[in-house]
């Protein structure tokens, strides 16, 4: 599966020019916990998550409870700029999902932006992913069949799916229908594997 099969797009992404406050209410309203910042061309210049907010926002002295206080709106809230993180992990939309999660998993980031050359296309979360994993065999069946429908050369295959990973069976598996089934069913969100049966 294509990275774009998956992602969330379009992406909201922040203006280098906001302040802290500002991101903190647009992630709280659009339900996200991170968004890519980018300057007045639309260019990424990096990353902005919730960690990277509460930081902003509280102190990490234990014993800043001691002190008042400050009163809203009584100090300029932090830019942007000031806590985003600027070295970014990114996948281009054409990169497999195994590319995404083998760069989640290393750098311990829980979402990446997507890229179609240098523009950012959309955002892969951690959530995107287990949405994936969370798809049903038979929704997964479903979605199969559908996709296979939409070629005559394809349509005669029958399918059955057991933990995401699809058997395609009812054809010939060295006739040229069959390699494009299985290139069709890899395509699915949440096919795990694909095996080619008589």
């Amino acid at each position: 599966m294509l990275v774009r099969e998956m992602m969330t797009a379009p992406v909201v992404t922040v203006p280098r020019t906001w302040s802290v406050k500002q991101v903190i209410h647009l992630l709280y309203e659009q339900d996200i916990t991170a968004a890519p910042v980018v300057d007045e061309k639309g260019r990424m210049v990096g990353i902005v998550s919730e960690m990277d907010l509460l930081r902003a926002e509280f102190e990490a002295d234990p014993g800043s409870y001691l002190r008042p206080a400050a009163l809203p709106g009584s100090q300029p809230s932090v830019g942007v700029e000031e806590v985003m993180t600027s070295k970014v992990g990114t996948v281009q939309e054409e990169a497999d999902v195994l590319e995404l999660v083998d760069l989640m998993i290393t750098t311990g980031v829980k979402s990446v932006p997507v890229l179609r050359g240098d523009d950012v296309v959309g955002i892969a979360s951690r959530r995107d992913l287990m949405g994936i994993l969370a798809h049903g065999d038979e929704r997964i069946r479903d979605d199969v069949l559908a996709a296979l429908q939409d070629s005559a050369e394809t349509a005669a295959w029958q399918v059955t799916v057991r933990d995401g990973l699809v058997e395609l069976h009812g054809g010939d598996v060295g006739d040229r229908s069959a390699r494009i089934a299985e290139a069709i069913a890899r395509t699915v969100p949440g096919v795990a594997g694909v095996v080619l049966t008589p």
